[in-house]
């Protein structure tokens, strides 16, 4: 089936700013709150007086951020200077063909329920948020390429920091892709006016679960994915149990439903697990490697 394809290669100075910073101190295990650091102004009085806030037992771990903050926006200008970040959409059309199963351009797409109720007492699945008399779904990866990744290889910490920078700048992809789809090239919310704060805070309509996370854990389903968008256009191949390469890659949907969250699915019953091999395609003790951490 011929399908639009919308690739993007992104200069790092135009994601960047989307990049979240939390989740890069967590990579160097310094708190998540350290982030701050990222929205201080930059001269030495309003850094001094961020970390004078804070409570004396984290000081020295502010301290640590603001360095290593300081190296690693350095390192993404020279990375500017010599890479790009890809991105790939496909926006497919989407049914679901049972309770638990989304139809992507035809091909069957076997979604994972939730055994334990939510707050609001459902048990929810990402086929919930599709309307099975049709709708469409997008399809996207993106990646910081294998280039990158080698950057720096020679010394091990300058390895690790353009190894967490890479990730994070595939993660700032994905947001500014997904910003991206919704105003223009989707375009079901065209007049959304949110910061990049917002964003992060996940204040957007719909969702955009990524493979190998809490809604969406089958790392396989990438096989599945790949079949409709070709990761290949941007550089990204799958080993044999679904695992994109370069390790700077993400893939997953972009659903556009106004009620869609974000969940975990978390423990599946041994007859779940059955049915779950069944829909997919393969036996129950391969699907059960890809869902170790909900047995």
């Amino acid at each position: 089936m011929a399908r639009e394809r919308h690739i993007i290669h992104y200069k790092i100075r135009e994601i960047a700013d989307y990049i979240n910073w939390g989740y890069f101190f967590h990579a160097w295990s310094l708190p998540f709150e350290m982030s701050a650091v990222s929205r201080i102004h930059n001269c030495e009085s309003c850094r001094q007086a961020w970390i004078n806030s804070l409570d004396a037992g984290k000081r020295d771990a502010a301290r640590q951020a603001m360095a290593l903050y300081d190296e690693a926006r350095a390192l993404l200008m020279e990375l500017d200077e010599r890479f790009e970040v890809k991105a790939l959409f496909v926006l497919a059309d989407a049914k679901t063909d049972s309770e638990d199963n989304i139809l992507l351009d035809g091909m069957r797409v076997p979604m994972l329920r939730q055994q334990t109720p939510g707050k609001d007492g459902f048990c929810r699945c990402l086929s919930d948020y599709v309307n099975p008399d049709g709708d469409k779904i997008g399809v996207f990866a993106t990646s910081a390429g294998e280039e990158m990744e080698r950057y720096g290889s020679d010394d091990d910490y300058a390895r690790m920091l353009v190894q967490t920078l890479a990730d994070r700048l595939a993660e700032a992809a994905a947001e500014r892709l997904h910003e991206e789809v919704r105003k223009r090239i989707w375009g079901y919310a065209p007049d959304e006016a949110l910061s990049i704060e917002d964003m992060h805070r996940e204040l957007f309509q719909g969702i955009r679960p990524a493979v190998g996370y809490p809604c969406l854990p089958d790392i396989s389903v990438n096989m599945l994915l790949d079949e409709i968008c070709d990761f290949a256009r941007i550089g990204v191949q799958l080993t044999e149990n679904g695992m994109m390469r370069p390790h700077a890659s993400v893939s997953g949907l972009m659903i556009s439903h106004p009620q869609a969250q974000y969940f975990a699915v978390g423990n599946i019953t041994d007859e779940q697990m059955e049915d779950y091999a069944q829909r997919r395609g393969m036996p129950s003790e391969q699907v059960m490697k890809f869902l170790i951490h909900n047995v």
